[in-house]
Order: structure tokens, then sequence, then C-alpha cells
């Protein structure tokens, strides 16, 4: 896998720049007042950290876009499948939490697949030209050998990906580590940052309040974070 290293800085509280940009107040004003379907993300802010309007995706939800937005999600034993078309340049995000649930709710693999490319065929993808990045499915409990959900999700939607004839170019899935995923759909770049394994109660709390749909807070502090840029190849 090639890979490049991006040290960040987290958001801090401060001047917001939309403070000086009108057309950015604008912009996110216009993405929170669009309808939403149902399981579309809501949550938008401006991300300092990137430089680039950003929207929180949950578990249970998606988002597609074709612009310069930064999707962005965290992930345990979750899955989040990143679509592209590459020819339209059209991108688009989920989490879900289980490969099989109730039918209609996105918080399961195959319902969440589904929504995602319905959506991106609604937005004018051409299902020839999809391609996909694969992320999550940690094993952030120990001794869950024998019930590995991060193992079954992973599983699921590798399958399922091959089932529909996308090529998975790239995929960093398994091991103990929850990671943070920031999609930028325009380019189908990915940035993905490993966190520490060693308490993953924080992480599976923000799951089981996300899951109840509690709206996100924004990242505070000053804290560093390295970015592995994804390209094409795989991890695993």
């Amino acid at each position: 896998m090639t890979a490049q290293v991006r040290t960040a800085i987290e958001p801090s509280r401060g001047a917001h720049p939309s403070a000086s940009n009108p057309s950015r107040v604008s912009r996110l004003a216009q993405l929170r007042a669009a309808p939403r379907r149902p399981g579309e993300a809501s949550f938008f802010w401006y991300d300092t950290q990137f430089g680039s309007d950003a929207v929180k995706v949950l578990p249970g939800e998606y988002f597609v876009h074709d612009d310069d937005l930064l999707i962005m999600t965290t992930l345990g034993s979750c899955i989040a499948a990143c679509l592209w078309d590459r020819e339209r340049r059209i991108g688009g995000l989920n989490h879900f939490m289980l490969p099989e649930g109730a039918a209609g709710d996105g918080r399961y693999g195959s319902f969440a697949m589904e929504l995602l490319i319905n959506e991106m065929l609604r937005r004018g993808a051409s299902r020839s030209a999809l391609e996909a990045k694969v992320f999550g499915g940690a094993q952030v409990i120990a001794g869950m050998d024998t019930i590995n959900v991060g193992e079954r999700n992973t599983r699921f939607v590798l399958d399922y990906l091959q089932t529909e004839r996308i090529p998975v170019v790239s995929r960093d899935v398994l091991d103990v580590h929850p990671r943070k995923v920031c999609f930028m759909p325009a380019s189908g770049r990915v940035v993905v940052k490993r966190l520490r394994p060693s308490d993953p109660s924080v992480l599976l709390q923000q799951e089981r309040t996300a899951a109840q749909r509690a709206r996100p807070t924004a990242s505070e502090g000053g804290s560093v974070e390295l970015f592995v840029d994804v390209r094409q190849g795989r991890r695993a």
C-alpha cells in the first residue's frame, strides 16, 4: 500500500472562518436546510483541521455528495463503505453496525449498502464505474473471539461488494484499532487515523448514543493527529 502521513491539528474554539466568509455560512446553511432522506446524515460544521465543510455520519446513516465536502465517521467494530464513481466523481459513505437485522434499518449492512448504492445511482452515478474502499471491523473488546462482530461485518461487506461486482480498491479492516475515517467525495481520497485500542469504552458509548440518533459534538482541543492517506492498495 502506498501511503502518505499527514499531520493535522484538531480544531480549537476561536474565530470561525465563516465570520469573514459569508459564502461559507450560506453553504452550510443550505446543507442544513436541505430536505433529508431517511437515514441521510444531517450534522454539518466547518472543520478547521481540513479547511472544509464537513458532515458526520452516525451508525445507521449515509451521505452522498459530488463536491469538496468532507464526509467523516468513527468506527469500532462497525463498517464504513466508501463508494466512488471514478468517471462522474460522485462519492458516498455509510456506517453500519451488524450484517443483518430489521428490514429498513440502516444500522444493518444489507439495508445500509442498498441505501448507499441507490442514492449514488439517484445522484447520477453509474454502477459500472463504482469502486469501493472499506474500513472498520476492529475487535475492540478483548475476549470476544467467539463472537467477533468486526470480523462478521468485514466478511459481509466484502462478500456483498463481490456479489455486486463492485471492486474493492483499498481497505483497512480488522485488527484491534478503532478508526477515524475522512472521505473526500469529489476526489475519492480517504484519510484514516487508527485510534488507541486500550480503552474502547468511549467509542462504544458513542456508538450506543449515536444509534439512538443523538447529535454528535464537534471535536475540541489542540492535539496532533497523524492520518494515513489511503490510495490504491489494501490493509488487512
